[in-house]
């Protein structure tokens, strides 16, 4: 595998670490990471992307080796949005075609919703429901409490934090980081030795505490009666704070490519991380119903808000990866370049 020098650029926002590769003559591609990664997790993406453009693949605000400065939840995506943005600036990058992964996907509609004229097409991979992580109930992102019941930082697994805290990789703790990362692809993908230790070393560069990861919680006064703070990464995520769903209505829309891996556990109608399927499940205790709280259709509302933004003048294209989990890009190569350069003309 391919190793690309990390570089750093001072923005006006803060100084954020970087990899890049390709050639300076071709189109600018950004690459947004999801939660719990980095830029190197799309080191096997530049390797067969980079005769094609000129590729940025920055460290969010939080992860890898970016200047670690607290995140401000209420802002939902737009902390990252607008760091990007100081980002592009900084390099006098301009029109990038823009992917974003997982919790990225959120911070590639964000910055789309804020810049729609800056953004040459939009790829998505598995990503954040338009309507955030957990507390919401139907297509159209109906929220299931008042008091968002059941989203932010509080549900994010505690051993698992301390297991990235102490850089733990022992094997037999279903909630070390190696054992956690297997959960991004399908059962059948096997990830190579040189790629598990990237990965999980990347993992082990967030920064955990306070105003990060997971991110601070409170009292609610509905099931399961724990509701997001105002610090920290999962908070973001946080229907309470986000809400990607304007894009459909954007009077300018670049073209919009959804990558999805139909094994993906996490971005799912039945996601293994939303407290609504836990419930369903019986693995969170005193779950109200179906009624009240039910797993909540990421999938379902991603498609809705992309297939109204198709009926609003804007192209859309979805691509399924049937072999792949949270992670097409990684379990699927060949087929994801393809798809993606035929979807560009190129």
């Amino acid at each position: 595998m391919k190793t690309y020098p990390k570089k750093d650029i001072q923005t006006k926002r803060l100084r954020i670490s970087y990899l890049e590769a390709g050639n300076e003559e071709k189109e600018p591609l950004l690459l947004l990471h999801g939660n719990t990664s980095s830029s190197l997790f799309y080191v096997p993406t530049m390797e067969i992307l980079e005769e094609h453009f000129h590729i940025y693949a920055p460290d969010l605000r939080g992860y890898g080796h970016t200047e670690k400065l607290p995140i401000d939840s209420t802002l939902g995506m737009k902390t990252w949005s607008e760091d990007i943005r100081s980002f592009v600036d900084a390099l006098s990058i301009k029109n990038p075609h823009i992917i974003g992964w997982s919790m990225g996907g959120g911070v590639a509609m964000q910055y789309t919703l804020d810049y729609p004229e800056d953004v040459k097409s939009l790829g998505l991979i598995n990503p954040l429901s338009p309507y955030g992580f957990s507390g919401t109930k139907d297509a159209d992102g109906t929220l299931t409490t008042a008091s968002h019941a059941g989203t932010g930082g509080g549900f994010v697994n505690k051993q698992f934090v301390e297991n990235l805290r102490t850089k733990n990789k022992d094997l037999t703790d279903p909630t070390s980081a190696p054992n956690v990362l297997k959960g991004l692809f399908a059962p059948s993908f096997t990830l190579s030795e040189e790629m598990k230790n990237l990965f999980v070393d990347s993992m082990f560069l967030m920064e955990i505490g306070e105003g990060f990861y997971p991110g601070s919680s409170q009292p609610a006064p509905e099931w399961p009666f724990l509701g997001p703070g105002t610090e920290g990464i999962g908070n973001t995520m946080s229907p309470k704070y986000v809400n990607l769903s304007g894009i459909r209505n954007l009077p300018v829309k670049p073209p919009v490519i959804w990558f999805r891996g139909a094994e993906d556990k996490i971005v799912s109608d039945q996601s293994y991380s939303d407290v609504g399927f836990l419930g369903q499940l019986g693995i969170l205790p005193g779950w109200p119903g179906e009624e009240v709280y039910p797993p909540q259709p990421m999938v379902s509302q991603t498609r809705r808000v992309l297939e109204d933004y198709k009926e609003n003048g804007g192209k859309f294209v979805e691509s399924v990866f049937e072999h792949s989990g949270h992670s097409p890009q990684i379990e699927e190569p060949e087929k994801f370049v393809a798809e993606y350069l035929a979807f560009l003309g190129k």
